[in-house]
């Protein structure tokens, strides 16, 4: 089954986390498919630092996997480069058409990183884009990943509050560090245990966003 769709990258996106989160490798030619329509996305107008450019589709409501929206163009953008290029490494296609794309998206965002580095490392502008970033680092992208992720979980600790995080999406934040192996990740997943807890025992609406949010939960408190 296809898992482009040709008007939206952020729904391409979505179809690609969703086989992955739930344990639903693609066949190869979906991957192929996919990965080569992604890849055909870089560098061109729209793209955030040379990543991944979004289609008219994507913009104006679009919502992360974890059903967090993001209003802003220039969140779009750049969320959804980052997700891209995770995806990509994922989707593991050894083309070199899309293993070119990924570095010079990657080039691209290095850029950008380095240049608040060393006084935001391990962060990029705001909660939710520091997250994408955090994921595309835990699938094994860019570069000086694990510095990276350990500075960034600093600032996610610092941001403690009332069983979430300041600036933080709860849920995408948790997606992220379900990710990440390293022993912070951890603590920062105890820390939220309890309040997972409690919602797992109210009932919530039946859509798919409220599936991933249980199989996260879910997931999560197995970690912890």
């Amino acid at each position: 089954m296809s898992l482009v769709d040709p008007a939206s990258l952020s729904a391409t996106l979505d179809a690609v986390n969703e086989a992955l989160f739930f344990g639903r490798p693609p066949a190869r030619a979906d991957r192929i498919e996919a990965a080569r329509w992604i890849a055909s996305r870089q560098g061109l107008p729209g793209s955030y630092a040379g990543m991944f450019a979004p289609l008219d589709a994507d913009y104006g409501g679009m919502r992360l996997f974890t059903g967090d929206a993001i209003s802003t163009g220039a969140a779009t953008r750049h969320i959804l480069g980052e997700e891209a290029c995770r995806a990509i490494i994922l989707l593991d296609v050894g083309e070199p058409a899309v293993r070119k794309a990924l570095a010079r998206a990657s080039a691209g965002i290095l850029v950008r990183i380095r240049s608040v580095e060393p006084g935001s490392r391990g962060t990029y502008c705001c909660g939710r884009c520091s997250v994408a970033l955090w994921r595309h680092l835990a699938a094994g992208g860019l570069d000086e990943n694990e510095p990276r992720l350990a500075a960034g979980l600093r600032v996610l600790q610092a941001r403690r509050h009332d069983g979430g995080w300041r600036t933080f999406p709860l849920h995408y934040t948790l997606l992220a560090l379900s990710e990440i192996d390293l022993p912070q990740a951890t603590r920062e997943m105890r820390y939220v245990a309890p309040a997972l807890e409690r919602s797992l025992k109210r009932k919530c609406r039946d859509d798919k966003f409220a599936r991933r949010r249980r199989a996260l939960a879910e997931r999560v408190l197995a970690r912890c």
